[in-house]
C-alpha cells in the first residue's frame, strides 16, 4: 500500500524544523564530481531524489557514506561517464551531471531526463550552453552522448530563464579554460547556493545572486565541507498547510529571506507572521481573503512549486480566486483531484479559477511531487478521511511529511 491516510479538520499547532533543500543538494552532489577530494554535505535531506542521485553516482564509481544527515562523497575512484538509463530516467535532475562530467572527464552519456510530468521541460538550453563551451552532442535511441577536447570559456546568453541550464553552465565553466560570462541567468537561491559551494571548492565565480555570472576557469578544485540550506519549498508547503487548517505554527530554520513572495501572499489572505530568533511564527486564524489574481513567476516572484499547495488553500477560502501559471503549461493536474474532494476549480489553459468552500475527504491520486503535497494539505483541511495514493511522488521531496505533520497535531499516517 503506497498511500497516506488523513483524518481532516484539525488546525495545525506546534513547531517543526525545516529539512535541507532538495534543489540545492542535488546540484552540489553533481558538483562533487569536479574535484579529487571529498565533499562533505551536512543537513543533506533523506529523500527519494537524493537516494536516486546517490545510486547514479555510485554507478559512476563515487564512494558515498551516510552518517545521520551528513553525506560524504569521494570521487577519487570515478572512472565511468555513462549514466544508467533506468536510474537516470527516474529523476530529471540527472541531466545536471552533464556539466560536471564534461568539465572534468570530457565525456558524458545520459538518458533523457525523467521526473515529474508537469508539462514540456526541454533541455535545449542545457545543450545550447554546453555547446557554446565546446561540447559536441550526439543523440541515439534516447541517449545523449557528449564529448569535448576541453571546454573553453565563452559568452552565453540565455533567451529564457532556466534554473537547470544555469546550473549546468556553471558546473561546466568552473574548470573550462578562460572566462565564461553567463547572461540571463536564473537568480533562484539554489543557483546562489551552488555558486557558494563551488567557490568554497576553489572556483572563481562572480556576480552570485544576479542575472549575470562571470566565471574564471581554474585548473582544479578541492573538496570542502558545506551545509545544505533549508528547503524553501518545504517551508512554503507547511505555511500553506497552516493556512488551510487555520492553524498556528512555528517553523524552525525557515529561510524567510527566500520566501518573501509567499509571505506577501500569506498576508494578503489574512495570515499573520513574525520572525524571532531564526524562527518563523505563523497565525492563520484569519485566513479568509481570496486572491483576485496570483501569477507564478521566476525568482524572486511566486514559485511555481507552490502553486498547487496554494490552490489547496484557496479551495478553503470563500469567494473567487484566480491562479495564473506562467512557468509550466500543464501544472494544474491537481485541480481534477481536488474536484473529487468537492472543490470548485475551473481550468482554462494557464488560468485556474477557484471558488472556495468546504472540502470533504475522498480517495485521490498524486501525479507529481508538489501536487501530491497539495492533496495532503487539502486532506488536512477536509471533513472526514482522505486517502492520497502514489505516496512515492511526495517522498521525492519530503523526508517524512507524515512525521512532521503528526508532530503538528495532524491525524495522518502512511499505509
Amino acid at each position: 500500500m503506497n498511500e497516506i491516510r488523513i483524518e481532516g479538520g484539525n488546525p495545525l499547532t506546534g513547531e517543526v524544523r525545516i529539512q535541507g533543500s532538495k534543489n540545492a543538494a542535488l546540484p552540489m552532489m553533481a558538483a562533487a564530481l569536479l574535484h579529487k577530494g571529498k565533499s562533505v554535505l551536512h543537513r543533506c535531506p533523506k529523500i527519494a531524489d537524493v537516494f536516486v542521485m546517490e545510486e547514479i553516482l555510485r554507478e559512476l564509481g563515487m564512494q558515498i557514506q551516510h552518517e545521520g544527515d551528513t553525506l560524504t562523497l569521494d570521487p577519487s575512484h570515478v572512472r565511468k561517464t555513462e549514466i544508467d538509463c533506468c536510474e537516470g530516467q527516474k529523476m530529471r535532475s540527472s541531466v545536471i551531471l552533464l556539466g560536471s562530467l564534461l568539465g572534468r572527464y570530457h565525456n558524458a552519456s545520459v538518458p533523457h531526463p525523467g521526473g515529474c510530468v508537469i508539462g514540456e521541460r526541454p533541455i535545449d538550453l542545457h545543450l545550447y550552453a554546453l555547446e557554446r563551451l565546446g561540447a559536441v552532442f550526439e543523440e541515439k535511441e534516447g541517449v545523449l552522448t557528449a564529448r569535448t577536447e576541453g571546454l573553453v570559456g565563452n559568452t552565453i546568453h540565455f533567451p529564457k530563464v532556466s534554473v537547470g541550464a544555469t546550473q549546468n553552465a556553471v558546473l561546466a565553466s568552473v574548470l573550462a579554460s578562460g572566462i565564461t560570462r553567463l547572461e540571463g541567468c536564473a537568480r533562484e537561491p539554489e543557483v546562489v547556493w551552488l555558486c557558494r559551494f563551488l567557490n568554497a571548492c576553489g572556483a572563481r565565480i562572480e556576480g552570485t545572486g544576479s542575472s549575470v555570472l562571470t566565471i574564471t576557469g581554474v585548473e582544479e578544485l578541492h573538496g570542502t565541507e558545506f551545509t545544505v540550506p533549508a528547503d524553501r519549498i518545504v517551508a512554503g508547503t507547511y505555511v500553506c498547510a497552516c493556512a488551510a487548517t487555520r492553524g498556528e505554527l512555528v517553523l524552525e530554520d525557515a529561510p524567510v529571506e527566500e520566501m518573501e513572495a509567499l509571505m506577501r501572499v500569506y498576508e494578503k489572505m489574512g495570515g499573520q507572521y513574525e520572525v524571532i530568533g531564526g524562527k518563523l511564527s505563523l497565525c492563520s486564524k484569519w485566513v479568509q481573503v481570496p486572491l483576485k489574481r496570483q501569477c507564478t513567476e521566476v525568482y524572486p516572484g511566486f514559485p511555481t512549486d507552490l502553486q498547487s499547495p496554494l490552490m489547496a488553500v484557496l479551495c478553503t477560502i470563500p469567494g473567487e480566486s484566480c491562479l495564473v501559471e506562467t512557468i509550466f503549461e500543464d501544472r494544474f493536474k491537481t485541480a481534477s483531484q481536488l474536484q473529487h474532494m468537492g472543490a470548485d476549480v475551473r481550468v482554462d489553459g494557464r488560468k485556474a479559477v477557484i471558488r472556495g468552500g468546504t472540502l470533504h475527504g475522498a480517495a485521490v491520486e498524486a501525479q507529481e511531487l508538489r501536487g501530491g503535497a497539495a492533496l495532503v494539505i487539502a486532506g488536512l483541511a477536509a471533513q472526514g478521511e482522505t486517502l492520497v495514493r502514489n505516496r512515492q511522488y511526495i517522498e521525492r521531496g519530503y523526508e517524512d511529511i507524515c512525521r512532521d505533520l503528526s508532530q503538528l497535531g495532524a491525524v495522518i499516517e502512511r499505509d
